[in-house]
């Protein structure tokens, strides 16, 4: 009898903690949409039909008018491609909510390299002789352009190693692009991007707090860092959709206009690994991997020109990645094994 009794609470606690968790999960799908620091932010969403609004009364042809009311254009918002996209936001982000204690935090990891520096360095700068407003300034633009920077780099190498390619095709199998479709990601790519946000922050947060201790601090628009904020209020959310907002070359040059991602997603070979970066263009300036947006230009999205069976199916979403992954492991391996300073040795 009293088995049973442990058994049943050993039940009742296991449902209670399921329900928090799964309250704790559906509660934070809503705060994404007045979250500010989330690009899922109705604010967001709105200034982005704000600006394509602004934009198509500035071109005023026939295709500008077009790419503006397919913001609303119910085939785009509930074709296969776009039903797939939401079914992996839920599921993703119940995956990383379950995963998220394992993670090393931000704040652990600042901590740890805010010792090293201490054990590096014995004596710490004089920040007395800078002004706060100096400091602040350096802060938030320093850890604006690492983080940039590090999106960028790290999307690079999504598409130029072949393991990680596996993974972030499911993003670029999108064939309807909208907003949502920047959770369009396999969970190995959410994981990396989720390591990579943490080793920045925690990193800019170490270096600066140990220069000038309490004066580091960012420059935020209700709670959210200025540069993220502009970027998310001024149309970022138009990257993913068929409103092909450019701007003049010279600010294409510095800046990644909607339509230079766009270009991104296009299944023609002239535009594969283009455009990688987020908010600068400079760094595939640099990389040699920029790309300018096209006039009139019309794209068709997706990893290839023809409709690939299940492609937008969760199975084949979720799994080909780790069967194209483990078959470029086999690769690497035999080609390991039959290269001729092995065979030397």
């Amino acid at each position: 009898m009293i088995d049973q009794v442990v058994i049943i609470e050993w039940w009742i606690a296991q449902g209670t903690s399921l329900g928090v968790f799964l309250s704790d999960w559906f509660w934070s799908q809503l705060e994404g949409f007045v979250d500010l620091s989330q690009r899922s932010s109705v604010v967001y969403l709105l200034s982005a039909v704000s600006v394509a609004l602004v934009w198509a009364m500035y071109r005023q042809d026939k295709q500008a008018i077009t790419s503006f009311y397919s913001l609303f254009s119910r085939p785009i918002w509930w074709s296969l491609s776009a039903q797939a996209d939401y079914k992996l936001w839920l599921v993703n982000s119940l995956l990383m909510l379950a995963i998220a204690p394992l993670l090393l935090s931000q704040l652990t990891l600042a901590y740890w390299l805010f010792e090293q520096l201490h054990l590096l360095f014995s004596n710490r700068p004089d920040s007395t002789v800078w002004p706060s407003w100096l400091i602040v300034t350096s802060f938030t633009l320093c850890h604006f352009l690492l983080d940039d920077f590090a999106r960028f780099y790290l999307h690079r190498l999504l598409h130029k190693v072949p393991f990680l390619w596996a993974f972030h095709k499911v993003h670029h199998s999108a064939r309807s692009l909208t907003p949502f479709t920047v959770f369009r990601t396999h969970p190995i790519e959410a994981l990396l991007f989720t390591l990579r946000s943490v080793l920045v922050q925690a990193t800019s947060l170490a270096i600066f707090v140990f220069a000038f201790g309490s004066q580091a601090d960012l420059y935020t628009v209700l709670g959210v860092s200025v540069f993220s904020f502009v970027f998310n209020l001024t149309g970022a959310n138009l990257r993913h959709s068929h409103v092909p907002l450019g701007y003049w070359r010279i600010l294409e040059s510095v800046l990644m206009s909607p339509a230079q991602h766009q270009l991104h997603h296009s299944v023609e070979a002239r535009h594969f690994d283009k455009n990688f970066g987020v908010v600068l263009s400079i760094w595939d300036k640099i990389w040699g991997c920029h790309c300018y947006s096209e006039k009139h230009q019309q794209i068709q999205f997706g990893l290839t020109k023809q409709t690939v069976e299940n492609e937008h199916k969760l199975t084949h979403l979720y799994g080909m990645p780790f069967v194209e992954a483990f078959q470029v492991l086999l690769r690497f391996k035999k080609f390991k094994r039959s290269s001729p300073l092995n065979k030397a040795k």
